[in-house]
C-alpha cells in the first residue's frame, strides 16, 4: 500500500516544480507590488524627515588615578571555599541586650564541656537566662567551621535537655544542619521528636555521607519508599552487629510488620533515643514518656495523646522554662476532670480559682486561692502560677491568708516592683518582709528594714546588693569577649546558693549586678527567698 502512494507524491511534488509553458503563463502581480506604496511613490518632498541632530563634543580622556605614594597597599586574602561567618541565634542584641561576641574569646571545646556539666537549675531565673544565653544571636567562632558546630551543638543539647526541642530545632537548622555532616544526625533526631523527619530523609537521600548512623539511613530509605535498600541495609547492619539487638528488632518489625502480626510487644529499650523512640510509635507500641528524660516529653503535648498525658508534659516542660505559662494554664482548663487524686485535684483546684477570678467575688476568690497554690507549690509551679495569674488577681482585694498568698504570687510574678512599692504593711509575710520589698526594688540598707538578716542566706543576699563583690575572673571574662562563659559560672554558683552555699550566692548575685543583669538578680533573689529550693 504504501508503495503506491509514494510515486503519486512524488509527482506532485515534482509537478510543482516543472516549468509551465510560455503561453500557458499569465501575468502575475510582482511580488513587491503587494506592497502599495511601492507602487504609488510618495514625492519627495512628502516624505517624513529625519530630526537634525547637532555633533556632540568629545568626551574627555579618562586617565587612571595616580598613586600618592609607592607603598604597597594591604591586601586582605580569602580562601575561595572559606564560608562566610554568619552570626547564629534566634534572639537578637535588641531583645537579649547581650552583643553577639559573647563567645568569642573562649576556648570553644572547653566551654561545651562547660555548658554540658552545668547541673539543672531549680530557680527559674536561673533557667530563663540559660534560655537566653542558648539562643542568644552570637558570632561564629574565629576557629572556624568546626568550632561553630561544636558550639552549636551544644547549645542545641542543652536546648533538647531542658525540653526546649522547637528552639532546638530551630537553631541547629539556622546553623545549617541540612548540609553539615558535623550536626546532621542531631538535626534528625529533632525531627524525629517533633514529627518532621521528612525534611531530614529528604537530605540524607540526596547525600548518604550526611550520616554514618546505619539505623536512620534504614529508617529514611524506607521513609522515602526504597523497601529494597533499607532491606539490604538491614540485612547487612544485622549480619555486621552494627546496630544494637533491640535496634536491630525494632527495626525488623518496622521492615515486616506482617511476620509480626499478634506477636507479643517489645520490651522497652534501656537506653532511649529519638530514632527508637520513633520506631516504637510507628509499629503501634509507643513508650510512656514519663520515665524517659524531659526532651521525650514534647511528643505528649500534640492532640493524639491523651488529655492526663498533656498535662503531665506540660507540668514537666513548664518547670525548666521550656514551655510558655499560658500554654499550662490553657490545658489545665481545657475541661472537666475526669477523676479525683493526683493531677486531678491539681487542675480541679486551679479551675474553681479560675472561676472565681471570673466572677470577681473576693470571697470566692479567698476560698479557693489556698488550695491552688498548695497544689502549685507541691509541684514547684509557682512562678508560672504567678505569671499567668497575677494581674487578675491583683485588681481584688484580699485580707488574711489569702492577702499573704497574693502578696507572695505579686512578688514573683514580672511586676514585682510595683507590688513590693504598694506592700505598706511591713508584717504581711512575717520576718522577710522588710527583705523581700528592699530586693524588689534593688535597695538595701540597714535602715530599710531595721533588724539586721537572721540567716546565711538572707545575709548573702543583703551583702549582693548592699555591698557587691564580684567574682573578678568571671568580671574579667566578660572583657575578655566570654560573657556567656562568666554567665555559665555564675550560673552556676547560682544553683549552688540557692542549696544553701552563701558565699557563692553572694558571689554570683553581685556578679550579675556588676554585669548589668539586676532584673535576673532580683528576681533570683526573691525566688530564693520566697520558694523552697534548698534540696
Amino acid at each position: 500500500m504504501h508503495l503506491k502512494v509514494r510515486p503519486v507524491f512524488l509527482c506532485v511534488a515534482l509537478g510543482s516544480f516543472m516549468p509551465i509553458p510560455l503561453g500557458a503563463q499569465t501575468a502575475s502581480p510582482s511580488p513587491l507590488s503587494v506592497i502599495e506604496w511601492l507602487d504609488k511613490p510618495v514625492p519627495l518632498a512628502q516624505l517624513p524627515r529625519a530630526p537634525v541632530q547637532k555633533p556632540k563634543k568629545p568626551k574627555a580622556i579618562e586617565e587612571p588615578a595616580v598613586a600618592s605614594t609607592g607603598t604597597a597597599p594591604q591586601v586582605t586574602t580569602q580562601s575561595l571555599n572559606a564560608a562566610p561567618r554568619n552570626n547564629v541565634g534566634l534572639a537578637p542584641v535588641a531583645m537579649t541586650g547581650m552583643q553577639p561576641d559573647l563567645w568569642s574569646g573562649s576556648d570553644i571545646e572547653a566551654l561545651a564541656r562547660q555548658i554540658a556539666n552545668l547541673p539543672e537549675l531549680e530557680l527559674p531565673a536561673g533557667n530563663a537566662l540559660l534560655f537566653t544565653l542558648m539562643v542568644a544571636e552570637a558570632e561564629a567562632p574565629p576557629a572556624g567551621e568546626h568550632a561553630q558546630a561544636v558550639l552549636t551543638r551544644a547549645r542545641v543539647e542543652k536546648l533538647m535537655k531542658l525540653g526546649a526541642v522547637d528552639p532546638a530545632l530551630a537553631l541547629i537548622e539556622q546553623a545549617g544542619a541540612s548540609t553539615s555532616p558535623e550536626l546532621f544526625d542531631l538535626w534528625a533526631a529533632l525531627t524525629l521528636l517533633v514529627g518532621t523527619e521528612d525534611a531530614a530523609c529528604g537530605a540524607l537521600s540526596r547525600a548518604i555521607y550526611l550520616s554514618q548512623d546505619m539505623g536512620l539511613r534504614i529508617f529514611c530509605a524506607a521513609r522515602n519508599g526504597d523497601w529494597d535498600t533499607a532491606s539490604l541495609t538491614y540485612g547487612s547492619a544485622s549480619a555486621l552487629s552494627l546496630l544494637p539487638r533491640q535496634t536491630l528488632d525494632v527495626l525488623d518489625r518496622f521492615l515486616n510488620p506482617d511476620l509480626f502480626e499478634g506477636a507479643a510487644p517489645l520490651p522497652a529499650p534501656r537506653e532511649m533515643d529519638p530514632l527508637t523512640f520513633r520506631l516504637f510509635e510507628t509499629i503501634g507500641e509507643p513508650l510512656p514518656t514519663g520515665p524517659l528524660p524531659r526532651t521525650y516529653a514534647v511528643a505528649d503535648l500534640r492532640d493524639i495523646a491523651g488529655w492526663k498525658s498533656q498535662l503531665e508534659a506540660a507540668e514537666r516542660l513548664t518547670r525548666a522554662g521550656a514551655l510558655p505559662d499560658n500554654r499550662l494554664l490553657g490545658l489545665y482548663t481545657d475541661r472537666k476532670a475526669a477523676a479525683s487524686g493526683g493531677i486531678w485535684d491539681r487542675v480541679r483546684a486551679v479551675q474553681r480559682f479560675d472561676t472565681a477570678l471570673g466572677t470577681g467575688s473576693a470571697d470566692a476568690v479567698a476560698k479557693t486561692l489556698p488550695d491552688a497554690w498548695r497544689e502549685m507549690r507541691q509541684n514547684a509551679l509557682e512562678v508560672s502560677f504567678a505569671s499567668a495569674f497575677h494581674q487578675r488577681l491583683a485588681e481584688i482585694s484580699l485580707t488574711g491568708a489569702a492577702a499573704q498568698i497574693q502578696a507572695r504570687i505579686g512578688l514573683l510574678s514580672p511586676d514585682y516592683e510595683t507590688v513590693a512599692l504598694g506592700l505598706n504593711d511591713m508584717g504581711l509575710l512575717g520576718d522577710d518582709t522588710a527583705l523581700l520589698r528592699a530586693v524588689a526594688q534593688g535597695y538595701l540598707d540597714t535602715a530599710s528594714f531595721g533588724t539586721a538578716p537572721t540567716t546565711s542566706l538572707q545575709r548573702a543576699i543583703y551583702d549582693a546588693f548592699t555591698d557587691p563583690q564580684p567574682n573578678a575572673e568571671w568580671i574579667q571574662m566578660s572583657r575578655d569577649q566570654r560573657l556567656g562563659e562568666a554567665l555559665i559560672e555564675a550560673l552556676g554558683a547560682l544553683h549552688d546558693g540557692a542549696r544553701g552555699d552563701s558565699l557563692a550566692l553572694r558571689q554570683a548575685l553581685g556578679t550579675l549586678r556588676s554585669l548589668g543583669l539586676e532584673d535576673m538578680a532580683r528576681r533570683a533573689a526573691l525566688q530564693i527567698l520566697l520558694l523552697d529550693r534548698s534540696t
